[in-house]
């Protein structure tokens, strides 16, 4: 067969994010050889049985061992079926005493979505788990080392009351931790199949008195469980439901992303990626610094979201089962390979990133001192003011007026001096002195990164 110029691909995915770990499991080299697992599991369970002799399953095991991909897709070319052409190759291999025990009693979405079952499964455990921790480690150290570091929060795009940067990181550690979690269990739950051409155990209940325990032997040979009730298919929700969350994943690195993105502008300035000696912003623009690699996280979390709808759209299969998912379905391994490269290039850019501290404080005091509003009006309503929201509310318009802080202000206005003299040291201190307002940003930051490190081990 021509060897094929990686750089004819079609696909980004095969010329430009290709990861050698996900390939191992979700290429077609891949896919292939978790069909043959399949088929050895079963000539395993047959010789088990008594149906084939020994030499039977050795065999077919040796067969199985040297199918190539190769020779499969070119004996599907001649044949139009893709399992039938595994089948055949495996065939072509062994003695003609053993070619009946090959593919016994097996449909062909047997073999396809038990295959799909196993291979997803090991995808989302090996590669795009470890993948998700690593980058979770890198926040935890973060969000440790800057759990202190006072920041300006903001809503809608203003600026909002103080937090500290390592509380803003703890969100993201505590929701990447959560879709970390409920990855592992649903990979766990995905299931396979043994119940022939529409589920009912036509063939095998041919053979066996317990056609539902032969099935569950095979399926233990792989570390797989059946479904409850299959028809030619496995029910496709357990697998609709982990992509839900790969989706998931992927939206909490794009916002992640975004924060990052837009922490990074000029005029706001909190954080830099490290940009290389040798690396280039722009090619007519030489001062620029983009954040690229927060930019494509985000890009590759817009090829993932949408490709939900066809996960969910292949949920539908007609009576015992149709194939209208048989081109879309192949699809499905290149969302887990965009998420697993915005996990890595994550890790490495978030395991690089620069916290501007003299930047954080100068954004702070932007506002001269209007982010002190908040608990300026809480004081003075608990203090007896009867329209404390609306007497600072003006006092906050005077100060951004004459551009002085609102500290200043309100030690000028004879209607709050009553009040200014009951005001606590700590309570005029968080006045005069903002970053003291922070709740218990501090506190949580680190009580969150600690639960994650030690759930993780990291």
């Amino acid at each position: 067969m021509k060897t094929r110029d990686p750089f004819d691909s079609i696909s980004p995915v095969d010329y430009r994010y290709w990861d050698e770990e996900v390939a191992r499991y979700l290429s077609e080299n891949g896919f292939i050889g978790y069909k043959l697992q399949v088929e050895l599991a079963l000539i395993a369970v047959l010789f088990r049985r008594g149906i084939c002799s020994e030499e039977v399953g050795r065999e077919v095991t040796a067969a199985c061992v040297q199918v190539t991909t190769a020779e499969v897709y070119e004996e599907e070319d001649r044949i139009w079926h893709d399992i039938r052409a595994l089948v055949n190759c495996i065939r072509a291999k062994v003695s003609e005493s053993a070619k009946p025990y090959v593919h016994m009693t097996a449909t062909s979405y047997d073999i396809i979505d038990t295959a799909n079952a196993a291979r997803y499964r090991d995808a989302v455990e090996k590669v795009l788990i470890p993948s998700l921790i690593k980058l979770e480690g890198v926040l935890i150290g973060i969000t440790l080392r800057e759990a202190e570091t006072v920041q300006i929060g903001r809503t809608h795009g203003q600026h909002a009351v103080p937090i500290t940067f390592g509380f803003a990181l703890a969100g993201y550690v505590s929701r990447l931790g959560g879709s970390i979690e409920a990855l592992k269990a649903l990979a766990a739950e995905l299931p396979g199949k043994f119940s022939g051409a529409v589920g009912a155990y036509n063939a095998s209940s041919l053979f066996f008195d317990d056609p539902e325990e032969f099935e569950a032997e095979v399926l233990a040979e792989l570390g797989l469980a059946p479904a409850e009730h299959s028809t030619q298919i496995v029910p496709p929700e357990a697998l609709t439901r982990l992509f839900c969350e790969v989706t998931i994943t992927a939206g909490i690195l794009a916002n992640l992303s975004d924060d990052m993105r837009n922490l990074q502008r000029t005029e706001i300035g909190e954080v830099g990626e490290e940009f290389e000696a040798e690396q280039v912003g722009s090619s007519t623009m030489p001062q620029k610094r983009n954040p690229i690699n927060f930019e494509n996280a985000k890009s590759c979390w817009k090829i993932v979201a949408p490709r939900i709808v066809t996960v969910f759209m292949d949920q539908i299969s007609e009576h015992q089962r149709d194939l209208t998912n048989s081109a879309s379905a192949r699809t499905y391994g290149e969302v887990v390979a965009y998420v697993v490269s915005t996990a890595k290039r994550l890790t490495r850019t978030m395991r690089k990133i620069i916290v501007d501290h003299e930047n954080l404080l100068n954004n702070l005091e932007m506002t001269k001192g209007g982010i002190a509003a908040e608990p300026l009006q809480l004081i003075l309503s608990a203090q007896g003011h009867p329209d404390a929201h609306e007497k600072v509310r003006t006092l906050t318009l005077q100060a951004q007026r004459e551009a002085r802080p609102l500290e200043e202000i309100l030690v000028d206005d004879k209607e709050l001096r009553v009040y200014v003299e009951k005001m606590t040291p700590r309570q005029r201190q968080i006045l005069i002195n903002p970053q003291f307002y922070t709740g218990i940003a501090p506190k949580k930051a680190k009580e969150v990164a600690e639960r994650w490190k030690q759930k993780f081990g990291l």
